[in-house]
This record gives C-alpha cells, sequence and structure tokens, in this order.
C-alpha cells in the first residue's frame, strides 16, 4: 500500500496564513495595550490598527493615527489642555476581537500539528 499522497506547498502555505495571522493579531492586541496606556497622557492621539490583504493574500496590520482632537479643558492655573482622544470602550472591544482571532489562529496551527503527528503515525 503507497503511503498517502502529502500536498507539502499547500500545507507550507496554510502554515503561514496561520502564523501571518498570530502576527497580525499580536499587533492589534500591542496597539490597543499602547492606546489604553497612554489614555491618561494629554495630546495623546489613538491609534487604529486595520487588518487588510496583500499581494498574496497574506493579512497584513495597517496602523493610522487618529487625528481627532481630546476634550479640551482649562485647568485651575487657566491653562488650557488637552486630553487624549482613546475612546476606553473602542480599545476594551478591540483586545476582545484581537484576542479571539489569535486563538483562533493558534487553534488552526495546533490542528495542523495534530493531523501531521496523525499522518507519520500512519506512515511509519
Amino acid at each position: 500500500m503507497d503511503p498517502p499522497q502529502v500536498d507539502n506547498e499547500n500545507m507550507i502555505s496554510g502554515l503561514s496564513a496561520s502564523v501571518s495571522g498570530l502576527w497580525v493579531f499580536v499587533r492589534k492586541l500591542e496597539n490597543a495595550a499602547r492606546n489604553i496606556a497612554n489614555s491618561n497622557t494629554d495630546r495623546y492621539k489613538s491609534k487604529k490598527a486595520t487588518t487588510a490583504e496583500d499581494e498574496t493574500c497574506s493579512p497584513t496590520l495597517n496602523i493610522t493615527v487618529d487625528e481627532t482632537p481630546g476634550a479640551s479643558f482649562q485647568d485651575a492655573d487657566g491653562v488650557v489642555r488637552e486630553t487624549s482622544n482613546v475612546a476606553l470602550s473602542k480599545e476594551i472591544t478591540d483586545l476582545s476581537i484581537a484576542q479571539r482571532g489569535y486563538e483562533a489562529n493558534l487553534k488552526s496551527i495546533k490542528s495542523r500539528d495534530e493531523m501531521l503527528d496523525s499522518l507519520l503515525d500512519i506512515t511509519v
């Protein structure tokens, strides 16, 4: 009986897509964490992380600065200050979505590993 045929190119590209997805979601988590950490920093402009596809259909991450001004107020010394424009409710939601995306890509890699282990058990 011949061993099952393995399409190495598709298996590697599938793994590559999952690893690229992990990378994107790690960067999204970092971005949300950075925005949350700077939410009390005067004049801090939040950064928006959006995913896209490159020419090879792999996920990429685009980070842009949100130039919307934060709230302005006058302190006791009469100085007008601008707060950050970070919306904590949005950042917490982004954290949750990025966490789930990371977990999904990690599960894909674990499933691929289990499948390869099963394949090796069959061929040995």
